[in-house]
Parts: structure tokens; sequence; C-alpha cells
């Protein structure tokens, strides 16, 4: 019998987890597909928004996958041939398979928001937190002071990391270039009538607590009605801002209803008790409609669970029905605090500060050997500015210093 033939498109954390832990089975040929060079590891992109190495949140995929049998093409997935077993890639490209994982990922919904798309910052990918670091810097340089508001629209986890880390950047930006910082206006905008809406109302309580002690003013139960260059409109009135940040929708991949998978209501493609849409296709992480699909946590146990049954098959075992697994939640808020949800367990400061730090090395190590991923951990305490007054002092980190 022949090497099976696996295809994963996706390059996040549930496509790149499956692709190495095939890749060194002699039973599989593995192909990934990728429409990026590198994998984003998304719990730190906040850290490099905020004066932070671009390499804590960015990993060459040729970095990973060194030394590896497995072929990597970066490109997008565009159709796929149910007949014939095969991915069509946007340049013509077809690609054969045997089993097909799908990870692609997910896109930023703007809820067709006038103006939002045009004049808001993301946070969904390295370059965009690059981006915004880059205006956060050159604003208050270009102007000599601070905008006259901040603003990060979602109370989900991302737009709470964002907005806790925002003043101590801001302040240190200030502080390099002799500049009064004065009063931060910083705002943090939720739809919902709390923040982090998927967790336990205490922890959203004492999240909201600590956001108010670092000086961010929340606005809950409130829309987005539209954006222009200057302004964020909400209850009928601007906001007046150049820095809106917007974290607050996405959407499940288009290639899924280009494709015509099942989608369930909330646009996730329904999957059997296997993680199958369809025989021999399996889609994970943020894709799939399970109980915990957004975390990272939930994309690799799903990499793992699929991978595992491919092993069993390729030796005429029966495939393990999935069982999710809750995952463990980690918020971190402004320097040296972090709340946490570990089963019925909370946590909050410096030791759910702690933990989150942890669970960074462990994920790191996920994906590299233990120097590598320690090597990419420390970095995490490190300064990174296109700026030679706020790069003198890479070593020192706004998030050892305590308020």
């Amino acid at each position: 019998m022949g090497k099976q033939r696996i295809v994963i498109v996706g390059g996040g954390f549930g496509g790149v987890k499956a692709a190495l832990e095939l890749c060194e089975n002699p039973h599989f040929e593995v192909t990934l597909i990728s429409s990026h060079d590198n994998f984003r590891y998304y719990p730190t992109l906040f850290r490099t928004a905020t004066g932070g190495r671009r390499m804590i949140s960015s990993i060459p995929l040729s970095e990973i996958f060194q030394g590896k049998r497995i072929e990597i093409i970066q490109e997008h997935a565009d159709y796929l041939d149910r007949k014939k077993s095969s991915v069509k890639t946007e340049s013509g490209r077809v690609i054969q398979y045997d089993s097909l994982l799908l990870a692609i990922g997910v896109k930023t919904n703007y809820f067709n928001i006038s103006g939002l798309e045009e004049f808001s910052f993301g946070l969904r990918t390295t370059a965009e937190a690059e981006e915004l670091k880059r205006h956060l810097h050159d604003q208050l340089v270009k102007e000599r002071r601070p905008d006259l508001n901040y603003v990060v629209v979602g109370g989900g986890p991302t737009g709470v990391e964002l907005a806790g880390a925002l003043p101590a950047y801001l302040r240190r930006i200030c502080e390099k270039h002799d500049l009064k910082p004065g009063s931060l206006h910083i705002d943090l905008i939720e739809a919902a009538p709390r923040l982090l809406p998927r967790m336990p109302k205490d922890i959203s309580r004492q999240v909201a607590r600590h956001l108010r002690r670092l000086g961010i003013k929340l606005y809950l139960k409130t829309a987005v009605e539209a954006q222009t260059a200057d302004a964020l409109m909400i209850h009928g009135r601007p906001i007046r801002s150049h820095t809106v940040v917007w974290t607050a929708g996405i959407l499940n991949n288009p290639f899924f209803t280009r494709n015509e998978f099942q989608l369930a209501k909330n646009g996730k493609v329904r999957i059997d008790q296997f993680l199958q849409a369809e025989p021999n296709i399996y889609v994970i992480g943020d894709n799939a409609d399970t109980p915990y699909s957004g975390m990272a946590q939930t994309a690799l146990y799903d990499a793992k669970y699929v991978v595992q049954n491919l092993i069993r098959l390729s030796v005429n075992k029966n495939p393990r029905p999935y069982n999710a697994k809750r995952p463990v939640y980690v918020t971190p808020v402004g320097s040296n605090w972090a709340a946490v949800l570990w089963g019925g367990v909370r946590i909050y400061g410096r030791l759910g500060w702690t933990l989150r730090r942890l669970a960074d090395l462990v994920a790191y190590h996920d994906f590299q050997p233990w120097q590598i991923a320690t090597s990419r951990w420390m970095a995490e305490d490190e300064e990174e500015d296109n700026c030679k007054h706020c790069g003198d002092d890479m070593a020192n980190s706004i998030f050892q210093k305590t308020k």
C-alpha cells in the first residue's frame, strides 16, 4: 500500500500542528497549502502592536518545517473538486488528496458599517499589528500630543488585551520623545451588556474593574453606527479619533460558502462525530461548528485528534469519536495582570499573568524545539520600534514594570 496523500489547507494553529505531526509518519505524504509564509501566534499580536517584537507573533513556516518531509505551497486554496479529490489554487494548480484537512481560519466581519473597513485598524495579522504600532508612534511624534481618543471596538479577548496594554505603551512613547502625555482617553466599546460575553459574569466584572483602574472608559450595550476619517459614530454622536481598532467581528472563511459546504446558523461548518464535513474531508478549529471553536487550544486539540484518527485508519483501526475539550481561558489585562478560568477555578492578578506566560512557552514548544521556543518566549519581554529614541532600550519591557 502506497503512502496516503494528506493535504492540509491553512497555516494557523490547527493546520501547522497537524502537518508537524503527520509529516513524521512514514505512512503519509503531506502537503500544506497556506496563503502566508509565516505562522501567526495570535495571543501575542496585541503585544507586537504595543511595542513588542515581531518575532513573538510571527514564525516563518520554513523555520518550523526545516528538515521535515513536507511540501509547502504558498497560495490561496480556491476550489474543491470532490469527484476528483483535488484542491485547486488561485493560480490554477491542482493538488490531489486522499484525505483533506481544512483549517483555514476566519475573516474580519465589518457588518456593513459605513467607513469601518476603510478607516479602522485591525489586529488579525502581524502586518496589521505593525501598522497599528507605527500609527500610534507616528501620530504622537507628529502631533506632539496624544490622539483625542484611542478607541478599541470589541470587548472580547483581543479588544480587552489591546485596551489594557495601550496606556503603558503610549506613556513609554511620550517618555522617549519628551512629550507630556496628559490625560490619555482610551475607550473600549462592546455591543453586548458586558465584556467577554462568552465568560462567566464574575470574570467579566473583574476584568471591567481592572480596565477602569487603568483609566479605560467602557461603553457597554453600544453599537457602532459609522466611521469617518476623524470620528466614530455611536448613539448618534461622534467620538473624535484617528485611532479606531476594530476587533469585534469575524466571518467564516468564504472558501466554505464558495464550495457549498453545509453550514450551521453561526456560519461554521457542520461536522460529524469524527470532525468530517464529508467523507475524508475534515474541518477543524475556527471553521468547525464545535462547542469551543474559536480558541487556539481547540484548534491544537482538533489537529491532534484528527491526526490520531488518520494514523488509526492507516493501520486498519476504527476511528475514535470526538469529545470536545474545554479550554483554559486566560486574558491578560495590562501589565502583570490576567484573568484565568480553569474549569471552575478563577485566578486573577500576577499569578494569572504568570500562568499566561507559561502557557505561551508551552504553545511555542508545540511548533519548535525547546531551545528555540524558549528564546522566542523570552523575547516577549523585549521592545521593538523603528525609532532610534524608542529602540535604545529594547531589553527593558513595559510589561516588567508595575504602575
